[in-house]
């Protein structure tokens, strides 16, 4: 430490003394251990998150490969598939809903680790967080003739505004400390393309250097595009995005990217190309060393093959000007806001990885880095906070694996997961890595405050003197299910138990899940013994203090499917379909009567309330006129998949024992929602089957899942039971 003067002593304890910080000066006068260079900001620190949370599949997705078993062995041999086609072993893709702090940390520190290495660690990481301070993260959807701004929830509109709307230092600590964990999951040959505009670049790229080291910088990326028209402004048009690509180690690999040769070359030299459309510079210069001459750019590159086809030119410079950004009519546009164009992650993919390799994504929004990897034949993990951004992806997925097996191209299965319950845990406190009975005591211990924090957001008063009721609001009792289950059929029915003996007629049932199948039967049930029971969503917006105080937590009442299960059987076969017959939502957003009050004269605009969407506006003589955009059920609906035969496929999940240190599977009771139908909208084609296929089963008694997603994003599932073939009819 440098010897400090008496002088300076003395100032630094009047300021520790007066509790202001200490003047910049000290900081460098007090540690020896200085830099060159340092990007500081206000909290830095260089701990980084070490929460090892179990990932739960929700969903598996796969495109059937054949249409008759005995095709199947012959369609792929990455790895094995069952009789329906479906993939049984090897990689399995991820799409992983959440936080992506916890989710690197868990990738990093948890038992997907070890899945990873075996498959070579991941060669790449691509990155685009969003990095517009103060950005608007609202989604366009469209209803009928019109589109309507689905806004992001309470939960997704704090988390962007901590991260992205503090301000530049909110940003940087975000983005930091992810980027030391996406180093430490990078394989030691991996390469990271970090992406971003003029408002975060400075700050990204001190930021790489200090936890990549500079030595470890490879290029700063410059991709401009083109500006068609448009208005005056009084400074030079921004129309470039920065691309940074820095390695793990110099051992990073590195495939070359050439230019496409210019039809003005093809055309002045085709008479010089094989029969494939092939030369060589080499060849080139030999046929015609005068006019070879005046070629530029092609010196000591002989031996490189020109492809006047596929390209073949030198290799690309560190700014790219051949690829246009995305355009609403483009046919891979799937109206999400900061969607980037598949030919940027093609380049980068083909540059920095194999066919193969593991790449990954962990702000993947309408999922282009995914699709573009399952296409050229590499392994994917990709993430998103947005639940819309989930959705957005699964559906393009879906098309991709469609378009592969029309092409007789192989693809992979990929799965939906997320850290369920256990992030909810994390949120309130409770260790999921202690043993069970600790973790009975630790939630126990909160119990308490756990029941007054959903009880204050939901604006209820506590009450007491109640085996299964917590609070009250506006003449009905309230029932709070458990954190880190969902509400099952037993908490219901005691309930209704508890409404009879004491004569209790309206309820109200928080939850943050519902045992599949519940609704609308034991609702029925309830409603026939004179109780009217009121589910409803605990949205995880209950854990942010600030949301809470200000009245911003909405509980959402549960959606219903109802659907028809149709049977076709005889003694030799049984083909079971669905069809959808109601979907009922009950969101809100916005109201009517504010919309009147606040648009000005010729003016629109369009609300939810009460699941309905409806077009408010106004004349140019103040005249209001509503215009109901959900005119029927199905406009709610924009996917819906089935699972044929639920409960097929037990969810496993993998837990530290804390005894032998080893990882352990358990089942978690649940099952995995195996996607084997689906039909969705997709801007080409706005329409919706309402019956699945009719699907090849054995006779017997089975359970089919239904799974809805409506147009915010939010899915919801009922369970059919059936019984057909030599057993008889349906159920």
């Amino acid at each position: 430490m440098p010897r400090l003067t008496e002088q300076e002593q003395q100032e630094i304890v009047r300021f520790i003394e007066a509790d202001k910080p200490l003047p910049e000066k000290y900081r460098f006068l007090l540690f020896g251990d200085k830099r060159e260079v340092e990007l500081v900001w206000n909290g830095k620190t260089s701990e980084v998150c070490n929460i090892v949370l179990p990932f739960q599949v929700i969903e598996q997705v796969d495109e059937p490969r054949a249409e008759k078993p005995e095709e199947t062995a012959l369609q792929m041999g990455l790895f094995s598939t069952d009789a329906r086609g479906r993939q049984l072993k090897g990689w399995t893709n991820k799409l992983i809903w959440g936080d992506n702090k916890l989710i690197l940390s868990s990738l990093k520190n948890g038992p997907l680790r070890e899945e990873i290495e075996k498959q070579g660690g991941l060669k790449l990481i691509y990155i685009d967080p969003p990095f517009d301070v103060g950005a608007d993260f609202s989604m366009d959807i469209e209803i009928g003739g019109d589109t309507f701004t689905k806004k992001p929830n309470i939960l997704e509109e704090i988390a962007y505004r901590d991260t992205w709307g503090k301000g530049a230092d909110s940003f940087i600590a975000m983005i930091y400390e992810r980027l030391m964990l996406m180093r430490d999951l990078l394989s030691n040959d991996g390469s990271i393309y970090v992406h971003c505009d003029w408002r975060v670049s400075g700050f990204l790229r001190l930021i790489i250097d200090e936890i990549f080291g500079k030595q470890n910088f490879v290029n700063e990326i410059v991709w401009t595009y083109e500006d068609i028209g448009g208005r005056a402004v009084p400074y030079f048009k921004r129309k470039h995005d920065t691309v940074f690509l820095c390695q793990k180690s110099d051992a990073r690999k590195f495939n070359i990217q050439r230019k496409g040769l210019a039809d003005s070359t093809i055309k002045r030299f085709d008479s010089y190309f094989d029969a494939e459309g092939k030369i060589t510079y080499r060849q080139l210069r030999e046929s015609n060393p005068g006019v070879f001459a005046k070629l530029k750019g092609v010196r000591d590159l002989d031996e490189v093959w020109l492809d006047k086809n596929e390209g073949g030119g030198a290799p690309m410079n560190d700014w790219w000007t051949d690829i246009s950004p995305l355009k609403s009519h483009f046919d891979e546009h799937s109206q999400y806001p900061t969607q980037k164009p598949e030919a940027l992650l093609e380049r980068i993919i083909l540059a920095s990885s194999n066919e193969g390799d593991l790449i990954a994504d962990f702000f993947c929004g309408s999922g282009t880095t995914a699709a573009v990897a399952e296409k050229l034949g590499r392994k994917w993990i990709v993430s998103d906070l947005g639940k819309f951004a989930i959705h957005t992806t699964r559906k393009r997925m879906i098309g991709v694996q469609r378009q592969l097996k029309a092409e007789g191209k192989n693809y992979r299965a990929f799965e939906i997961l997320n850290l369920g319950k256990y992030e909810r845990q994390h949120y309130i406190g409770v260790n999921p890595n202690l043993r069970e009975e600790e973790q009975r005591k630790q939630i126990e211990e909160k119990e308490a405050a756990f029941l007054d924090l959903i009880l204050r957001a939901y604006r209820a008063e506590k009450t007491d003197g109640f085996a299964s009721f917590h609070g009250k609001k506006a003449g009905r009792l309230v029932a709070v299910g458990p954190v880190n289950l969902p509400v099952t059929r037993l908490f219901v029915e005691e309930i209704i138990l508890e409404c009879r003996k004491k004569h209790i007629t309206k309820v109200d049932i928080l939850g943050f899940e519902f045992e599949m199948g519940l609704f609308p039967n034991v609702l029925d049930e309830a409603r026939a013994k004179g109780i009217d029971i009121a589910p409803k969503y605990i949205p995880a917006e209950v854990f942010d203090k600030r949301a809470v105080e200000r009245n911003q937590v909405v509980f959402h009442d549960v959606s219903y499917i109802e659907v028809k299960s149709l049977i076709n059987s005889n003694k030799r076969e049984c083909n079971v379909a669905v069809e959808l017959t109601d979907f009922s939502v009950f969101y809100s957003q916005d109201s009517i009567a504010n919309a009147e009050a606040e648009i000005k004269n010729k003016g629109s605009r369009i609300v939810v309330e009460k699941g309905q969407i409806v077009k408010v506006s106004k004349d140019k003589d103040g005249i209001v006129t509503r215009e109901a955009l959900t005119k029927q059920w199905t406009d709610w609906i924009d996917y819906w998949a089935v699972d044929f035969n639920f409960e097929n496929k037990r969810e496993i999940i993998r837990v530290k024992n804390e005894e032998t240190g080893e990882w352990e599977e358990c089942w978690t009771g649940d099952y995995i929602f195996e996607n084997e139908w689906q039909s969705f909208r997709t801007k080409k084609e706005r329409s919706l089957e309402l019956k699945s296929v009719f699907h090849e089963c054995t006779p017997g008694r089975r359970k089919i899942a239904v799974k809805v997603v409506d147009i915010f994003g939010n899915d919801t599932m009922t369970i059919v039971e059936v019984s057909a073939g030599n057993n008889g009819g349906k159920k």
